[in-house]
């Protein structure tokens, strides 16, 4: 028996667990999960870039990287990424503020051989001198990846206006410049931090498989206790984040995309302390709140807000520093004084009557819900997790801790609330047009520090409330005690319940999960939806003006776990609907009235239509990485568009001739219809008719819209340049099959597994062209493809193209030196991700859908592809290889971007595309 209290878990929870400490003080969470044919590890170490010696930013980050590559067991730098890989795994790793978490996942049945190689990594890392210096280029492209991001923009600022005396203040990522110097110096350093810092005693390790928990304490114990224990305890120096110095400021930010936010931060002390009654949860519950009466409603009628979240900010060892982040609207950025009073309102307003035994039980008894009802996760998803919360929450909560709300404990929610006042605050302001004199370090983000001045200090302690702002009522979704039902499917994938002219609604029953939840899937085909860059943005502004008209009839039944989502595709629009069951029809119902409705004011329109645009031009400044991925199926898809294309045409677009778009959407329409979960085969039927009925009364039946996906047969390398302003360039090389079958789905599949970490090591890892460097199997309108993609903040696309080609060209050899066990295990490794069991009912109802749009009506399509998979052949992938890839002019299309840095290494071809609309309009097509 163990000494240690049992770990609290939820009734749907089939895992067992085990929590143990080893002789070395490490401590240890072991999972069995017989249901997984995956296994994961993750070890956070209690070291993060709070721990960075001040004259070395960035070291924790840099040592995260370096244990990767090679120990003194496992010299190869790249055999641990593939091995991992070839075993049908995946790994990665994250350096915060005050931890380091890696993790990975593999196949179970080597699972004890990857623990032996995993665990290397805190015992002897080799910290080669060769690959200090590569490194160290490796970090120079992750921070060069984000100097145009503005969340990390944003946060520098933070940094450099807190107390300069507390470890947030430091630069978290490091770059060249940081981590400067002779190779050797710099490998002491990192020995020597590694010595100092890394410690079992501060270590928690993870362990979830189909295994035995008494076969994984004995790996744990094998692999794991040779981590030197140096007994190190950790201390931050006791400064405040926030001293009076830096409270009651502005922060004027400068951002690089279009936006107007405010966030309102409060200096609190840390949370951890919290964890059981959870107030902070509670307050924001109420001061977030979204139906009438609510700050966010008030401030949306007043026209001065689009958007509010309360509660984020960040936290550590001793500090929360609470955010109110409000979206404004133009108007609303003229008003920032009267949008600050409306909070402290509103806050005032929680404290006078908010704090109620029967609202707090109200939040308590939704997370007490979600956790009995708790879906699995994947395994690497849990191990990651639960190492984390092994640092924050008593052992037996460290599954349970997330959802524990014990009780209301009203003396501690006021001191709380008590701190969320005028005096205890600072002004955060982010918006383009703003006056600024400094300029942060490392992301050169414009940015001013002023004093608030008194008097608006004075205005914002007034305490009178205005009468508009109300607490919410009484939830009337929340079910109050929901249960599964115990029938058993009658069959084992879904099948049609209601077909008509029209219309098709399919239907399984779950009696796996056994939880009282469903996803309904409606999808809504119009030959109208996207016919034209035009149609597309009038469909999108739909989309957008329904969500934001749903949302205050809506948001109680989010609150209670019923959520939704509507968004476009190329044919038209899908609905999806997740939740508990109990009241699942009623918000389907409420949906479709409101839907029906269509009283979308000029005020709103006005607003949602700003939005988009600005969400659009923001668009160009992505990373160029991601802006290629958004041209791919643009360039592709008959019914994609560039968004700024369409921002061009929503410039001009009406509210009246948006309500005749709609009555045009809906004159024809076609619906499929998955039902999955909680739902008898009757209610299904049911629900068919009432959606029959009510098709007949707004439309008339349709076909399916069609998806025509640019055919490249023929083209040879196709060549298309974006334009972005940035210091990286970026490129995707695109083959694609010309033939939806099975084979070619295995053979692209097989292809990319097997290239895939040999194409990070070459290219990232070796030849240092840039952090963002990859492969993937990318299927786009059922036909399977492949991309290559780099973003590189030193090489230019020409470059690229060439180390892309060298590598396709050389990889056949490859294949052809490895051995035949190395060959089937590869296979095995992708078989078992392409089987790999659904974890809860939300990925199982995605395949089903997905199943659903590729017309794979016997939803057996991945047990064709695996079986497939299992019989090919190294000849069989090298002469795919041959006559697909091999020559520099096979049929692809080649994607890039030219950096500002990369002139003399631009691509240049005479098969370019230069007018998109005509090539789209010229291309052959396959229709699906």
């Amino acid at each position: 028996m163990s000494d240690f209290p049992a770990i609290h878990k939820s009734q749907n929870d089939h895992r067992l667990y085990r929590y143990i400490r080893l002789s070395n003080k490490l401590r240890v969470l072991l999972v069995e999960d017989v249901q997984s044919n995956q296994a994961a590890a993750s070890m956070a170490v209690q070291v993060g870039h709070f721990d960075d010696p001040v004259e070395r930013p960035g070291m924790a980050h840099f040592l995260e990287h370096m244990l990767f590559l090679g120990t003194e067991k496992y010299p190869d730098p790249g055999e641990y990424h593939a091995f991992i890989n070839q075993h049908g795994g995946n790994n990665n790793a994250w350096t915060g503020t005050e931890q380091t978490n890696f993790f990975y996942t593999i196949n179970a049945d080597v699972f004890e051989e990857s623990l032996d190689r995993f665990s290397q990594f805190f015992i002897a890392p080799k910290f080669d001198i060769e690959l200090v210096d590569r490194e160290r280029h490796a970090i120079e492209s992750e921070y060069s990846l984000k100097l145009k991001d503005d969340i990390r923009r944003v946060y520098q600022v933070q940094k450099e206006t807190t107390n300069q005396a507390h470890p947030f203040s430091k630069f978290s990522v490091g770059n060249l410049t940081t981590l400067d110097g002779p190779e050797s110096v710099l490998r002491e350093e990192l020995l020597a931090f590694y010595q100092q810092q890394y410690c079992a005693n501060i270590m928690t390790l993870c362990l979830v498989a189909p295994d035995s928990l008494d076969q994984l304490e004995t790996w744990a114990k094998t692999y794991f206790e040779s981590i030197v224990n140096r007994g190190v305890s950790k201390h931050y120096p006791e400064a405040l984040l926030v001293t009076d110095a830096e409270r009651l400021k502005q922060i004027a930010i400068v951002p690089l995309k279009q936006q107007k936010r405010i966030s309102v931060n409060f200096a609190l002390p840390g949370i951890d302390q919290f964890y059981k009654r959870k107030p902070l949860t509670f307050i924001s519950h109420l001061l977030g709140n979204e139906s009438p009466g609510s700050l966010l409603s008030y401030l949306k009628e007043q026209g001065l807000a689009n958007n509010l979240s309360a509660g984020g900010g960040i936290n550590g060892f001793n500090f929360k520093d609470y955010s109110v982040s409000v979206q404004l609207t133009d108007k609303g950025y003229k008003a920032i004084d009267d949008v600050v009073k409306c909070i402290f309102e509103y806050i005032h307003l929680i404290k006078l009557t908010g704090l109620e035994e029967w609202r707090y039980q109200e939040r308590a008894n939704l997370l007490n819900t979600a956790f009995r009802f708790q879906e699995q996760i994947k395994a690497l998803d849990l191990a990651s997790h639960l190492s984390i919360n092994m640092h924050h929450y008593a052992i037996e909560d460290v599954v349970y801790g997330d959802y524990r709300m014990d009780k209301l404990d009203i003396a501690e929610a006021r001191s709380l609330l008590d701190l969320m006042h005028p005096l205890n605050m600072r002004l955060q302001v982010v918006a383009q047009d703003q006056d600024t004199n400094k300029q942060a370090a490392w992301y050169h983000t414009p940015y001013k520090v002023s004093d608030i001045a008194p008097s608006r200090l004075d205005y914002w302690q007034q305490s009178e409330i205005r009468s508009e702002l109300a607490l919410p009522k009484a939830n009337p979704f929340i079910v109050p005690n929901p249960q599964s039902r115990s029938e058993l499917s009658q069959t084992k994938v879904p099948v049609i319940v209601a077909e008509g002219e029209g219309y098709r609604l399919w239907h399984r029953k779950d009696d796996e999960f056994n939880v009282p939840k469903g996803h309904l899937y409606l999808s809504l085909d119009s030959q109208k939806a996207s016919l034209s860059p035009r149609h597309a943005t009038l469909t999108r502004l739909y989309v957008e003006l329904l969500l934001d008209y749903l949302t205050e009839s809506t948001y109680q039944a989010e609150v209670a776990g019923l959520n939704y989502n509507i968004y476009p595709h190329q044919g038209g629009i899908t609905l999806h609907l997740t939740g508990f069951t109990g009241n699942q029809e009623s918000l389907l119902s409420l949906i479709i009235h409101k839907a029906r409705e269509r009283n979308f004011t000029q005020d709103r329109f006005d607003m949602i239509r700003k939005q988009i645009l600005r969400s659009w031009h923001n668009v160009a400044q992505a990373k160029p990485i991601s802006q290629l991925f958004t041209s791919l199926t643009v360039t592709l898809q008959k019914r994609s568009f560039e968004p700024a294309r369409m921002a061009e045409e929503l410039e001009t677009i009406s509210l009246d001739e948006l309500h005749q778009h709609v009555s045009d959407f809906f004159e024809k329409v076609y619906l499929e219809g998955l039902v999955y979960g909680d739902w008898l085969v009757s209610e299904a039927q049911a629900l068919g008719k009432r959606l029959e009925h009510l098709l007949s009364l707004v439309s008339k039946p349709s076909n399916e819209s069609s998806r025509e996906l640019v055919d490249l047969q023929g083209v040879g390398t196709l060549l298309r340049e974006k334009s972005i302003q940035h210091q990286d360039s970026a490129i995707i090389v695109y083959y694609q099959s010309t033939k939806a079958t099975t084979e070619k789905m295995a053979l692209f599949s097989l292809l990319n597994h097997t290239m895939s970490s040999t194409f990070f090591h070459e290219l990232r890892t070796r030849q240092q062209l840039g952090y963002m460097v990859g492969t993937g199997y990318l299927p786009l309108n059922r036909h399977p493809g492949m991309i290559f993609y780099i973003q590189s903040p030193s090489t230019g696309p020409r470059v690229l193209l060439e180390a892309i080609d060298e590598f396709i060209a050389d990889f056949s050899y490859a294949v052809m030196q490895i051995t035949n066990e190395q060959w089937e295990s590869t296979k095995q490794g992708l078989i078992s991700q392409i089987m790999e069991h659904d974890s809860n009912l939300k990925t199982r109802g995605q395949r089903y859908w997905v199943s659903l749009g590729n017309r794979d009506y016997q939803f057996d399509q991945r047990e064709s592809v695996a079986a497939k998979v299992e019989t090919l052949t190294r000849a069989d992938l090298i002469k795919f290889m041959m006559q697909r890839m091999r020559s520099k002019h096979c049929d692809r299309l080649v994607l890039f971007s030219c950096g500002e840095q990369h002139s003399k290494q631009q691509l240049t071809s005479d098969n370019m595309i230069s007018d998109l609309r005509a090539f789209k309009q010229a291309a052959e097509k396959f229709n699906f």
